[in-house]
């Protein structure tokens, strides 16, 4: 009597087990979608953080008005986002006039050269899945982006820069080639002083200060980070989103 009720509680403990594990093994990542609403083609570059996998290669040919989705890492995962704007490609060569990471398609781990309006996105998988998300001026601008999660829980709020700052960037602030105006640098990369570049004595958050540069960008996209020390609460959380879209233009 006694080994039958052994046996039947191992037999419903076991089955148990089987299923908790399918249920966890069959539930799906959350999707990262890159989409591009913009009137031309992109070309998305990736990033991750040192000690994280390189997601799609790196970066990729997105066609304008489509987007591409992918399952995130089931581990931890961070990194950023850009997208890389007049790209040409030769027999031999491929080049951005925009967020260029070294000349290649695939940027296979390699940053983007600034300037280039930055997603930062961190994924801590675990019983909440909770994913953190920010959008970066601080290397300057070049595309529209904004960062929205679907079928979060918590407040999970659209962040980003939807205006199109080519048109209004400060003459100094421009970066021009054979379109107009393709970019627009951050103070930093425009004229590389340790007060704005918040270096050496400036980098800390009570000597890294706003300029009168970093306020055009604030005043334009008020929700991004627009210089180095700028408050991290506009680094925002969303538990268990179904997917987080990063978007190109609106």
């Amino acid at each position: 009597m006694v080994s039958s009720y052994h046996n039947s509680l191992t037999l419903l403990l076991t089955t148990f087990l089987i299923l908790f594990s399918l249920a966890h093994a069959t539930s799906p990542s959350p999707f990262l979608t890159l989409v591009n609403n913009c009137p031309f083609p992109l070309w998305p570059g990736i990033q991750p953080n040192s000690g994280h996998p390189v997601l799609e290669r790196g970066g990729f040919y997105l066609p304008a008005l489509s987007h591409r989705s992918f399952p995130t890492p089931t581990q931890p995962w961070s990194g950023r986002i850009w997208a890389r704007t007049h790209c040409t490609q030769t027999q031999n060569h491929f080049s951005c006039l925009t967020g260029d990471c070294g000349g290649r398609l695939e940027c296979n781990g390699a940053g983007g050269a600034a300037p280039a309006t930055l997603a930062q996105v961190s994924l801590h998988h675990g019983p909440n899945d909770l994913f953190s998300y920010g959008v970066s001026l601080v290397d300057g601008f070049n595309v529209p982006l904004t960062i929205t999660p679907h079928e979060g829980h918590g407040v999970c709020p659209v962040v980003g820069c939807k205006a199109d700052l080519l048109a209004t960037c400060p003459e100094r602030l421009r970066v021009t080639s054979h379109p107009g105006v393709v970019a627009c640098k951050s103070a930093c990369e425009a004229f590389r002083t340790d007060e704005l570049c918040c270096r050496n004595h400036y980098n800390s958050p009570q000597t890294c200060r706003a300029s009168s540069y970093s306020e055009f960008f604030k005043r334009a996209c008020p929700a991004t980070f627009t210089f180095a020390h700028d408050s991290p609460t506009l680094m925002h959380q969303c538990s268990s989103p179904h997917e987080l879209k990063v978007i190109f233009c609106h």
